[in-house]
């Protein structure tokens, strides 16, 4: 139960930390920019695995190399530069960063769907504080934007993360990273074939490069033959 709570407690942390500094970033730059910066999350993670121990192989390293070039492709339509929200969606990447990593460590030893539940009280306790001090929340307005709301809370965050945790339980958590960071392949793609969108060949080239990457961590390290 301890380490259950310590987990859930910890996830919610820098759940909440990577979500709101994610959205207030946001205000001040380009969907793409912020979409760009947040998956940076795939080059942080092993970064900061190293530090704990967590080592990838050779063609991890390189399908994170290919899914940033990717990611690249699918979201920079203009120029780079760094602005103020650029830096606050940075500071929200290394919290995802640490999010995953934290999973890693606690979702073999305790109930993933719990953890889950403990990590969602934990997150929105602790985000009624800015809401209250910068805010002014009516219930005229939350009931305007319920629908939203609704599908956020239970499908984009309910839903997401609780299958994140179950399903980080035996995933090396660079690998999580990439496969968490094809959220940006299926909204391009969706767009295309549900909302009519124009895939161009530049976005169509990120999707294949980081889908490319995707295959290429997982596939399966030669053994080294006994002598």
């Amino acid at each position: 139960k301890k380490t259950l709570a310590i987990g859930g407690i910890c996830c919610g942390i820098f759940l909440m930390l990577g979500s709101s500094l994610q959205q207030i970033g946001i205000q001040y730059t380009t969907a793409g920019k912020a979409g760009f910066i947040t998956a940076l999350y795939i080059l942080i993670v092993p970064i900061l695995g190293m530090v704990v121990g967590k080592k990838a192989g050779i063609k991890v390293w390189i399908g994170v190399v290919l899914a940033v070039i990717g990611m690249y492709f699918l979201c920079m339509t203009s120029g780079f530069s760094i602005a103020k929200g650029d830096f606050y969606i940075l500071l929200g990447s290394v919290a995802f960063s640490f999010h995953i990593l934290v999973i890693d460590h606690f979702s073999p030893k305790a109930d993933g769907v719990k953890m889950s539940c403990i990590q969602f009280f934990v997150c929105g306790l602790i985000s009624l504080i800015p809401m209250f001090a910068l805010e002014t929340p009516t219930i005229s307005g939350l009931l305007a934007g319920w629908f939203p709301l609704f599908y956020a809370g239970v499908l984009s965050c309910g839903v997401g993360y609780t299958l994140q945790i179950v399903g980080q339980k035996n995933v090396n958590p660079t690998v999580a990273s990439l496969l968490l960071s094809l959220e940006s392949c299926f909204s391009v793609l969706a767009g295309w074939i549900i909302l009519g969108e124009r895939l161009s060949v530049r976005e169509g080239m990120g999707c294949v490069l980081m889908f490319a990457a995707i295959i290429l961590a997982q596939l399966p390290e030669k053994k080294k033959e006994e002598i």
